[in-house]
């Protein structure tokens, strides 16, 4: 028997027929003019339209996340994207809301985000790479500091800056392990001040986090004043206002502030902004461009990165905090493969059917279930189907979920986009309809940090306690010395387990959590307690995606996924 192989994310996409961004413009009761074009279907939208729909009322919020993500893959973004085109299909005004991908994983190992099959957003070529400069701006924005702080060095160092005690690292928006720790100045005295040096990944920056917690130029401004890039011999924090650099690297985002247009393979209007990590940041696309699609669509799709651990919990205790939004459903993905591998099945063995590690794996399902419920919001559990699925893995899950009172529906959008998720629209809009958020944070800006953090590992992540290291213990003094102390906490965490150690898949429960560093980023809004070894600047697999990519003879992208 022939076995005929599914087209490519690529090929599915290029055979698209997009509409003109224009129409896609119209779609939301916006004009040529409420838009800033990029080429035929990108567009961003000016701060016109920002301002003009500030008094409209709010649509829902639908916040999707996942279980902790397995190599096997989830599909997170491709169930947005779906979910967004079957609610259309619904006859639901809807607009899909996404970060931005970084070139990195793109160029790295974990491709794109751009959803897949027949729910991606397009132009997906332009989209995974450099889209509309906003990553460029952002690189040149913090590196503008870098060069500034730097500067101040070499032309006397007025401020009095410990040039041992500088926290502002450079960026650069690839997977380049060799960058991680560099010595700069060298070549004598005309070339600057010697100096240990490191590169983290754009989308790791301080300034990405900015660019999607800012609700508008002056707060970004405001925010980037804020940014702790030293501290002096002192121990007093240097900001980037004191080196006189806010300015610039403001003047350096006016344009990649803005939000992007664009649409999904069904023309359903996305919009595609900002990219922060949600291991190392905060992992959610713009508050920007949320709040304006709030006042543009009857529904607001929109994802968190990684788990419900990660992503969904910073959401719930950053995004929405300081934006002041308040999610009406989330929508759980878990897959029969996953959850097999968080049974316990090695990835090489997940085509064979075992009903019983799926069993196993529920556990964690239910843990990120049992969180949602915890922050009070309704949830929808999206089985989303592979083609390796067998039909009793599949009915282990639904009538485990039905079993449990957990609403449940199978998502099939890879491969029939958004006809393949109206159940998965119907299940959310009903949850919505009769469910009233009661969405509620799971501590208080006024608790101490200690107890902020331990809140978010006994709660969301089932440890029974967390410790400090000594350098922990004297950084949170120094931030707390220093007036800090009431920020939101973004943990920085493997994004694979529960725990603190990538090792353990599944669920897990009565363990300690380990802080080994605390890093404000004022700016930003948050502090960083950062756990186990997460790394800021990743490195390219052996067989990097960027292998396999380039162009045709009429100038076409091939092996981009």
């Amino acid at each position: 028997m022939t076995t005929i192989k599914p087209l490519s994310d690529l090929t599915i996409a290029q055979q698209a027929e997009m509409l003109p961004v224009k129409e896609i413009a119209e779609k939301l009761g916006l004009q040529e003019d409420d838009l800033d074009l990029y080429g035929k279907y990108k567009a961003k939208l000016s701060f016109d339209v920002i301002d003009r729909m500030a008094t409209r009322e709010d649509g829902k919020l639908i916040l999707v996340t996942a279980i902790n993500p397995t190599p096997a893959g989830e599909g997170k973004s491709t169930v947005t994207v779906g979910l967004g085109q079957a609610l259309n299909q619904l006859d639901k005004q809807a607009i899909v809301c996404l970060r931005e991908p970084s070139l990195g994983p793109t160029m790295g190992l974990k491709g794109g985000a751009a959803g897949g099959g027949f729910s991606q957003v397009l132009p997906m070529e332009d989209i995974n790479l450099h889209f509309t400069g906003d990553m460029h701006a952002i690189t040149a924005a913090h590196n503008t500091i870098s060069a500034m702080l730097d500067n101040h060095l070499h032309q006397g160092n007025d401020l009095g800056i410990d040039v041992r005690k500088i926290v502002w690292k450079r960026v650069l928006d690839l997977n380049d392990r060799a960058l991680r720790h560099v010595t700069i100045g060298l070549g004598g005295s005309a070339h600057g001040v010697p100096r240990e040096e490191g590169f983290d990944i754009t989308v790791a920056s301080e300034i990405m986090a900015i660019l999607c917690l800012a609700d508008s130029l002056t707060d970004l401004e405001a925010r980037i004043k804020r940014i702790v890039v030293a501290y002096d011999r002192d121990n007093e924090p240097i900001t980037a206002e004191q080196i006189g650099a806010a300015g610039a690297a403001t003047l350096l985002l006016k344009e990649a502030f803005k939000p992007n247009l664009v649409q999904t393979l069904e023309q359903t209007p996305a919009l595609v902004h900002g990219g922060p990590f949600a291991n190392i940041a905060h992992g959610c696309n713009s508050l920007i461009a949320t709040k304006t699609a709030l006042k543009l669509g009857e529904y607001v799709v929109t994802e968190a990165g990684f788990g419900a651990d990660l992503g969904a919990e910073k959401f719930c205790h950053i995004k929405s905090r300081i934006g002041k939004l308040n999610p009406d459903a989330v929508v759980l993905v878990a897959t029969v493969r996953a959850l097999k591998m968080h049974g316990g099945v090695a990835k090489d063995q997940l085509h064979v059917e075992n009903v019983g590690a799926v069993g196993n794996g529920l556990k964690l399902l239910a843990k990120h279930v049992e969180t949602m419920g915890k922050l009070g919001l309704p949830t929808v559990v999206a089985l989303n189907r592979f083609n390796s699925d067998t039909a009793e893995e599949l009915a282990a899950v639904l009538d485990w979920c039905e079993a449990n009172h957990i609403r449940v529906a199978l998502s099939e959008v890879w491969s029939n986009g958004g006809q393949g998720g109206r159940a998965l629209a119907e299940a959310v809009i009903d949850t919505i309809e009769s469910n009233e958020s009661s969405f509620t944070p799971l501590y208080a800006l006024t608790d101490s940090i200690e107890q902020k953090i331990l809140t978010i590992a006994r709660e969301v992540y089932g440890a029974a306690d967390v410790t400090f290291t000594a350098t922990a213990k004297k950084q949170m003094a120094q931030i707390e010395a220093n007036g800090w102390q009431s920020l939101p906490i973004c943990m920085a965490k493997t994004p694979f387990s529960l725990s603190d150690d990538p090792t353990k898949l599944g669920y897990q429960h009565g363990f300690t959590v380990t802080v080994r560093e605390l890093k404000p980023s004022v700016g930003a809004g948050f502090l960083v307690a950062l756990t186990g070894n997460v790394l800021t600047m990743p490195g390219l697999p052996k067989q990097p995606a960027a292998l396999n990519m380039g162009i045709d003879e009429t100038g076409k992208a091939i092996g981009l996924f």
